[in-house]
Order: structure tokens, then C-alpha cells, then sequence
């Protein structure tokens, strides 16, 4: 998909990944970006540098509450048409193993999994009425591989990964293409701080992640990875799982070394 002339919303647009791909589809030509983030404020900052005057909006919103996705949905189709891409990007880490919390691990699942899920149901219909429409999820190289330390992230980052392959498998038909971004390191407020989290390959910044987003959506390729080792890593997990998690303990042992 080209971006020109598209409508595009976005969430966890106040900053990081979400800002940076907003002003890149700007940057592309998109008649209109909608950046969301649960602090307004941000959103509006974020919106205002898009250079769209008033194409580019910025909107404050939880998109754990699936009423308010539906509202901003029908607020940005009567403002500015149809939506072309939904770029659902908004997620939070969280520590901690399976003693982590009940409402730790519920947080995380409503964040990155029924997020996407409410985005797809609110633009679905109208994409598959017209057989035409984008939706790109930030999932993580940790829903593909791990982050240690934190299961409630990696194992629900997993899950996001999977919607999007049932959404691709089941509309793709449709003429609904979908994307999935499985970012590393990035220079944002959720970067890793050690080797086991994240930061095995480098830091990447927004801007690089921008362009490999567009990059893959012009050529609708599923799997977006901001740092191109992660695809050899998952191959050899899936050649020799077992050989994998010996190596992730090994890896786990060296960080918690540090």
C-alpha cells in the first residue's frame, strides 16, 4: 500500500515508534494522520509536528476501553472518511514472572492483545465493505523469542502476533492486508536496559523503525523486524527448539550477571 492520500490512525502516537511512523506517513503524502495516546497532551505535541494543519489530530484515549475505539472510529470516519491503515502500536512492559500479578498480567492482555482486537472489530466492516484497508500491529521480537524477566509482555506480545496471522489468514481474501512489527531495541520511553530484555543487537531510532514500517506496508509484507538478526534467531528456534532455550539460559545467566 502506498500512503498517499491515505487516513491513517494511530495509537501510542504521543511519542516513540507511534510519532515517528505518524510523521513518516505524513512525510509520504497521507491526507490525514490521527495520532491517539492515553496522554492527550502528547498526542496533540505529536499531531501539531505532523505538518497537516488540521489533517493531523491528535486525540486522547484509553484503547483498553473498547466503547471510546468505537467512538474514535466513528468520530474519524465523519471527520475524514474512511480509514485506510489502523496502525495499533500502543503497549506498556511490565516485570515480573508468573507471580506477577492477576491485574498485572490482565492489564498487559487487555493492552496488547484486546486493543488490536477492538481496533479490528471497529474497522473491519467498513475495510471489507470496500475490500480495501491496512492493519499494522506493534507486537515485539520478545512475542517471537523472550524477554527475560518479564512474562505478562512476552507472553501476550506472542498472542498479538498471532491475531494478526488469524486477521491475515481469515481477510486477507478481503483485501485487508496486515502487518505485524516485532521491534528489538529502540530509543523510546520502553527501551531495554540490559541483554536479556532487548538490547542483545543495538538500539534503533523511531525514525529507522518509521522507515522499515513503510518500507514493508508498500511492499505488504507481514513481518516488520526493526533489527534483521531477529529472523535468523526465530529460524534457529524453530530448527532446534531445544538448542534455543539453551541458549536463552545462557543468556539469562550473562545478564543477571551484569
Amino acid at each position: 500500500m502506498e500512503l498517499r492520500d491515505r487516513v491513517a490512525v494511530i495509537t501510542g502516537g504521543g511519542g516513540g515508534i507511534g510519532s515517528a511512523v505518524g510523521r513518516r506517513f505524513a512525510a509520504e503524502g497521507a491526507r490525514a494522520v490521527v495520532l491517539v495516546d492515553r496522554d492527550a497532551a502528547a498526542a496533540e505535541a505529536a499531531a501539531a509536528q505532523l505538518g497537516l494543519g488540521e489533517r493531523g489530530f491528535g486525540v486522547g484515549l484509553d484503547v483498553t476501553d473498547e466503547a471510546a475505539v468505537v467512538s474514535l472510529v466513528e468520530s474519524v470516519l465523519d471527520r475524514f472518511g474512511p480509514i485506510d491503515v489502523f496502525f495499533s502500536n500502543a503497549g506498556a512492559g511490565a516485570d515480573g514472572g508468573v507471580e506477577a500479578s492477576n491485574a498485572a498480567w490482565q492489564r498487559q492482555w487487555d493492552l496488547h492483545v484486546m486493543s488490536h482486537v477492538y481496533a479490528a472489530r471497529a474497522v473491519l466492516p467498513s475495510m471489507v465493505a470496500r475490500g480495501e484497508g491496512y492493519l499494522l500491529h506493534t507486537a515485539s521480537a520478545a512475542g517471537l523469542l523472550l524477554a527475560m524477566g518479564s512474562a505478562p509482555y512476552s507472553v501476550t506480545k506472542a498472542a498479538c502476533i498471532k491475531l494478526a496471522e488469524y486477521l491475515a489468514i481469515s481477510h486477507g481474501d478481503d483485501g485487508i492486508r496486515v502487518s505485524v512489527l516485532c521491534p528489538q531495541g529502540v530509543n523510546t520511553a520502553m527501551a531495554p536496559r540490559q541483554l536479556g530484555d532487548g538490547a542483545t543487537d543495538g538500539i534503533k531510532e523511531p525514525d529507522d523503525v518509521a522507515v522499515a514500517v513503510v518500507e514493508a506496508m508498500r511492499e505488504e509484507r507481514f513481518m516488520i523486524l526493526s533489527h534483521p538478526e531477529v529472523g535468523e534467531y526465530v529460524r534457529r528456534k524453530a530448527i532446534d527448539p531445544d538448542r534455543w532455550l539453551r541458549g536463552m539460559r545462557r543468556l539469562r545467566g550473562r545478564s543477571l550477571d551484569r
